[in-house]
């Protein structure tokens, strides 16, 4: 019997199966190549990959509630260029304050989108395509069509990202930020009323408004912190690489969204945790980091990741069926 009690919370608790897959894909991409293990490429690969990860948080409340959001990478954009101009033009801009600049405009960005879902009623893939090219838009007028490049960018702000002096000299800051990232959530959904009331406004819209919760706030509020934790990534995307261009981080939505479906988030709102997202996201980073180890192009990489976007869905709708089954046999019982 507790053998299959045993087998019974491993088979349902989604981490468990996910950190079991994590196991295997490491297993064999470390038997194929052994240098993909060691301690170098493992910061390597959580430093590059600290911006999606810490993307995929944000994209998590969206997708709670119920919505979904497209232009992720053209406020990454906007926010990342308007620090990088502001640093070019004026050369003793603080980091903290070209930081907070980013970050302003990622939240401005997100308030707007969200204000138009809320009181415009409009739908979130349509409102976030079109703020997509707005944004993106916006990125190259105000840069002239033109890239900041790393020596108009100040020293001090791109050895962030290869520092280690937040945790004095343990980790490096990048995977410091994103670390403190999850933590932040993990206590916050978990642990206050506005946390449980996302969750209730993803479940059922309807009954969380009957009992009293404000879910146009609610929205408002996610839509607010996706473009926060954009403007955030576009600060950290210009230190990592150097430089900021018009076309920065097109694309990195699709990433983002597959690591909260591979991390059980539900597409309709409602279901999800921030351990699962987080074990979502390292698994696209392990897959990122590890093709290319093992010798497989770029254009199998991309194939693969859509086939891993696809098979999670379903999975994520399987698995959904199977819980409003399992609740309605409850009831008649």
């Amino acid at each position: 019997m507790k053998k299959n009690n045993v087998l019974k919370t491993l088979a349902s608790s989604r981490e468990i199966s996910l950190l079991m897959v994590m196991l295997l894909i490491v297993a064999i991409i470390t038997w194929r190549n052994p240098i993909f293990l060691t301690l170098k490429n493992i910061s390597d690969m959580l430093t590059n990959y600290s911006t999606t990860m810490i993307l995929a948080l944000g994209m998590m409340l969206v997708l709670l509630i119920g919505g979904i959001d497209i232009s992720i990478g053209a406020t990454i954009a906007l926010s990342g260029m308007f620090s990088a101009l502001i640093m070019r033009d004026n050369q003793g801009v603080p980091v903290v304050v070209a930081f907070l600049m980013s970050i302003g405009v990622g939240l401005i960005c997100g308030l707007l989108i969200g204000l138009v879902i809320v009181k415009g009623k409009v739908p979130p893939i349509i409102a976030t395509l079109g703020f997509m090219n707005i944004y993106r838009g916006l990125t190259y007028l105000m840069a002239r069509n033109q890239w900041v490049p790393a020596y108009q960018i100040p020293t001090a702000y791109k050895q962030f990202a290869t520092g280690r002096y937040l945790t004095f000299g343990v980790l490096n800051n990048m995977i410091t930020v994103m670390l403190l990232c999850y933590i932040l959530f993990f206590f916050f959904l978990k642990y206050t009323k506005t946390g449980r009331r996302i969750y209730a406004t993803g479940s059922n819209v309807e009954a969380a408004q009957f009992s009293g919760i404000d879910t146009d706030r609610i929205k408002f509020f996610a839509y607010g912190t996706m473009g926060l934790l954009s403007g955030l990534v576009g600060a950290l995307w210009v230190s990592i690489y150097a430089s900021a261009q018009g076309d920065m981080a097109m694309g990195i939505e699709m990433d983002v969204i597959a690591s909260c479906v591979i991390g059980g988030v539900s597409l309709s709102g409602g279901r999800g945790s921030v351990t699962g997202v987080f074990l979502g996201a390292l698994i696209m980073a392990i897959l990122g980091n590890a093709l290319p180890l093992v010798g497989i192009s770029q254009f199998w990489q991309d194939g693969l990741k859509g086939l891993i976007i696809l098979v999670a869905i379903i999975l994520n709708v399987l698995t959904q069926r199977s819980i409003i089954a399992n609740n309605l046999r409850r009831r008649q019982a």
